[in-house]
């Protein structure tokens, strides 16, 4: 196997955690740095596709418009693994499933809640919460809710599992009867321009201990990291024993290779 990771985004956990997977698997994985390819002098993301599909067997792709995403996997005719968009993060939100599952046991039934900006980490959430037929409800300020279509997508996925999903701006109410509590960064790579007056609008959005012990009994706390202690989360819930965020970041090289072992073996790639 040989896998590429195009990265137009910089990465700690996403990039490390894909090309140790790769290398155990016995596999070679190759960095693709946008600002070294001929991307960068607007060649289109379809003629570069169509190459990297000749020379590789996998992609794994982390980029900031969603559409990117989608041309790689139309004209590349490999498996390309959506590594974070704009829109998505699914490979996230498989390791938050799997580290819930690791510790619970079952996914069915449990409460989620989501505190914070309805990014590309909210909505992959909300669609493996449907998915799985965990509860799921979002707690975020107003104009910053998840976008119409993922909610729209959840809800109808959630008709086939009884998953219970809802949106929301009130944290309080939201995190009652949770079993997990989840945040992200009020400013994600490339918002940085908004910085100000993102942490205003958030205020009232953090997951303190005092709002962790409205949840449920033994609730605990996750985040994707990276961390901004004083904002999203503080550094008490973060380092306590209700914080799972530790175990929930080693998580993220099991889910890569997982998912890597799930790509080649439904396209019969050789691991060897």
């Amino acid at each position: 196997m040989v896998a590429g990771l195009l990265f137009e985004k910089p990465s700690t956990r996403t990039r490390t955690a894909f090309e140790v997977a790769v290398l155990r698997l016995d596999g070679k994985a190759i960095y693709l740095a946008s600002e070294n390819l001929q991307t960068s002098r607007n060649e289109t993301i379809k003629d570069t596709a169509r190459i990297l599909g000749d020379y590789l067997d996998l992609l794994i792709a982390r980029v900031y418009d969603h559409n990117t995403v989608l041309q790689l996997s139309q004209y590349a005719n490999i498996p390309v693994i959506n590594g974070l968009s704009d829109l998505e993060h699914p490979t996230q939100a498989v390791c938050d499933l799997y580290t819930i599952y690791e510790r619970q046991g079952s996914l069915q039934g449990l409460n989620l809640t989501y505190v914070g900006d309805g990014n590309n980490v909210c909505n992959s959430l909300l669609l493996g919460a449907a998915l799985t037929g965990m509860n799921m409800k979002a707690a975020c300020p107003p104009g910053y809710q998840p976008p119409n279509q993922i909610v729209k997508k959840a809800l109808e996925l959630a008709k086939s599992t009884g998953s219970q999903i809802s949106i929301m701006e009130n944290p309080q109410k939201a995190v009652g009867d949770a079993d997990i509590l989840y945040t992200d960064v009020w400013v994600s790579m490339g918002e940085d321009i908004e910085k100000e007056k993102r942490i205003k609008d958030f205020q009232g959005y953090q997951i303190n201990s005092a709002l962790l012990e409205t949840a449920a009994t033994g609730a605990v706390v996750m985040h994707c990291l990276p961390a901004h202690c004083g904002l999203e989360i503080t550094e008490e819930v973060l380092e306590g024993g209700r914080s799972m965020v530790w175990s929930q970041a080693e998580n993220k090289l099991y889910s890569a290779a997982g998912l890597l072992e799930f790509f080649c073996n439904e396209n019969n790639i050789s691991t060897r």
